[in-house]
């Protein structure tokens, strides 16, 4: 199966882009090649220009309260595990510590280091970041794996709670949705929301049928056009019947 997910509002898209600028770091910094540090390295630059133009810290603060009151209401409800959702209540609260222990702005520690700054500057000009642009960070790179490994996540460090908040924020939200067995007639699905607010949808289909969603939403319509990709990739309608599984998601 392969998922696609599309977020219904400005927030829920800027998390899911620092999520996977995340899973692009996490891959990158444990690899040992220099080129491959060089792309942890641009992504924690592209990370900070992400984050940087919506104040996270705060939202998800607000977020993760919120969900705290919110199962805290489940307590009294014989039919919910009580072990369960004290370890999310515990995980909730840990998480919530951390990200308050966080000083500054988000990255400060990043853009405080002119070194780092510099090579910021120079990796947005194609090519700019040679030998003879930066014959520092070129030093650098022919340093040990294991201390270019450290010198990375050291930089990163203090991201990290904002990255765990995210990580849980957008696991309660795909947990709070039921998937529905669905069929596109024709290629095509649409679905009234009779203005009930959603967060994010998850579209699933078997990987095989070569199908791949368009996936247009708002708080009154949903509508899903499948399309395939032909010889030169581009793609073009498909016309048969595709099943899928949809998921609605909000908190």
């Amino acid at each position: 199966m392969i998922v696609y997910e599309y977020p219904f509002n400005e927030r829920i898209r800027t998390l899911l882009r620092l999520e996977d600028l995340y899973d692009k770091f996490k891959f990158f910094v444990n690899q040992e090649h220099p080129m491959q540090h060089h792309v942890a390295l641009s992504t924690i630059f592209d990370m900070l220009e992400v984050a940087g133009r919506a104040d996270l810290k705060s939202d998800l603060l607000q977020e993760l309260e919120r969900q705290k009151q919110s199962l805290l209401s489940y307590r009294s409800n014989p039919n919910v595990a009580s072990d369960m959702l004290d370890a999310v209540l515990r995980e909730l609260e840990q998480v919530s510590a951390n990200l308050v222990a966080a000083q500054g702005k988000t990255g400060q520690n990043v853009r405080d280091n002119e070194w780092l700054m510099s090579i910021r500057g120079r990796t947005i000009i194609p090519g700019g970041a040679c030998e003879f642009d930066l014959p520092s960070y070129h030093a650098w790179q022919r340093r040990s794996a294991a201390q270019r490994h450290n010198d990375i996540m050291g930089w990163f460090a203090p991201l990290s709670p904002l990255f765990e908040a995210l990580s849980l924020v957008l696991r309660l939200l795909r947990d709070s949705g039921g998937p529905v067995k669905l069929i596109a007639i024709a290629g095509s699905y649409q679905q009234m929301l009779q203005g009930k607010v959603y967060q994010m949808l998850r579209l699933s289909l078997d990987e095989s049928l070569g199908a791949i969603p368009e996936i247009s939403a708002n708080k009154y319509m949903l509508w899903v056009r499948f399309t395939t990709q032909g010889g030169d990739l581009k793609p073009k309608p498909l016309e048969e019947d595709i099943p899928f599984e949809l998921t609605l998601c909000n908190f």
